[in-house]
């Protein structure tokens, strides 16, 4: 397979990780080719030029337009902020590229299926940037339960906080417009979504509550603005094979950083893992000896592959950064028509209608059945 030429929209916390990922996928992988950084897209052309030098891209344009019409780039990273993936996304696919889109596809759901479509009119690959499926970790729990490990899961909690919108005081921006999306909802609990899909399948069936711990934000300029949407939220499901889950998120919550707590119980057995601990999990298994009963923590090693393409011994562990160097490999493999694990467009909707449907219950206050 030829050289990838790869153009990137948006150099901030995940345009740099994108960078990252293109430029060490062949160092780490080493089993394809290395991929043409070709062109970057800023707001300006002075921060695209220097971002340009910094990441290693040819080119540099402050019109992103000029980018997605560049017939030397065969990939597109979107990681804007959510209100402009629709049309950036879109925009790729219409000019013959493939999409490597961040979370969610978009706030509204009318958009998201508009890029869905787009993806099938333009026969190209198209994922979302979900990289926390990709954890060598995750990927052995998955298996651990296909085996039966922990018997037949009947209940899953799952909780995601960060504190970064805890402040009170912290100025209003773009996160906290209701143009943004609903908030802790698609913003944030879309990744636990993407876990449960990934090791279960889509919810089924939910109810919900959403919660502002602040009414409004100052602004840099003085004064207030009102909060639009909201940072907490509080979820029941219920999953296929009759699996009922509950889902906690909180993007105002003091002291968590990046925790995805995840609580897997099944009839003979429990599975714990947390997204700040990533490299090592906990399991329980009920047929032991009750003299020897309880969690064992398991530590990320060779044996939970790609974790030895990075590092040969167990322990050292991986990190965020690393995750999305391993999706962008499973991104050149539906590239190049291998199987792959990635969270399509399709796949994305689906997330996306649940998150929609957990707002509508919100508002209605009652269960809402997912199609």
């Amino acid at each position: 397979m030829a050289p990838l030429g790869i153009g990137l929209i948006g150099t901030g916390y995940m345009g740099k990780c994108h960078a990252l990922a293109w430029n060490a996928v062949k160092t780490v992988f080493g089993d394809v080719e290395r991929p043409r950084l070709v062109h970057l897209a800023e707001a300006n052309d002075d921060l695209a030029h220097a971002r340009a030098v910094e990441f290693g891209f040819e080119k540099a344009t402050a019109d992103w337009r000029a980018l997605v019409a560049d017939p030397e780039v065969d990939v597109v990273s979107v990681t804007t902020p959510n209100q402009f993936h629709a049309e950036m996304a879109i925009a790729a696919l219409e000019a013959g590229k493939h999409v490597w889109c961040e979370k969610p596809m978009a706030p509204a759901y009318a958009d998201a299926e508009r890029m869905l479509k787009a993806a099938k009119a333009a026969n190209k690959v198209a994922i979302l940037g979900y990289n926390y499926i990709q954890n060598p970790i995750i990927r052995h729990i998955k298996t651990l339960i296909s085996e039966g490990a922990i018997g037949v899961v009947n209940h899953i909690r799952v909780e995601m906080d960060e504190d970064f919108m805890a402040d009170p005081d912290t100025f209003f921006y773009w996160k906290s417009e209701l143009s943004a999306g609903y908030g802790a909802l698609d913003d944030f609990a879309v990744h636990p979504l993407s876990l449960l899909w990934y090791l279960f399948g889509h919810a089924e069936a939910v109810i919900a509550d959403m919660a502002k711990p602040y009414a409004d934000r100052p602004l840099k300029e003085g004064g207030r603005r009102p909060v639009e949407n909201h940072d907490a939220a509080n979820v029941l499901m219920r999953l296929g094979g009759g699996i009922s889950a509950v889902l906690m998120a909180n993007r105002a919550a003091w002291g968590r950083k990046g925790r995805i707590a995840l609580q897997l119980y099944g009839s003979s057995g429990s599975i714990t893992f947390d997204q700040e601990r990533m490299n090592e999990f906990e399991l329980y298994q009920a047929d032991r000896r009750t003299t020897e009963q309880g969690f064992r923590k398991i530590l990320a090693a060779p044996a939970h592959r790609p974790y030895d393409r990075f590092i040969p011994a167990p322990g050292h562990g991986l990190g965020f950064n690393d995750l999305k160097i391993i999706e962008c490999r499973e991104l050149i493999r539906a590239i190049s028509g291998e199987p792959s694990s990635i969270v399509t467009f399709e796949d994305g909707l689906r997330i996306e209608k649940s998150v929609h449907a957990m707002a509508q219950s919100y508002h209605q206050r009652r269960w809402i059945e997912i199609a």
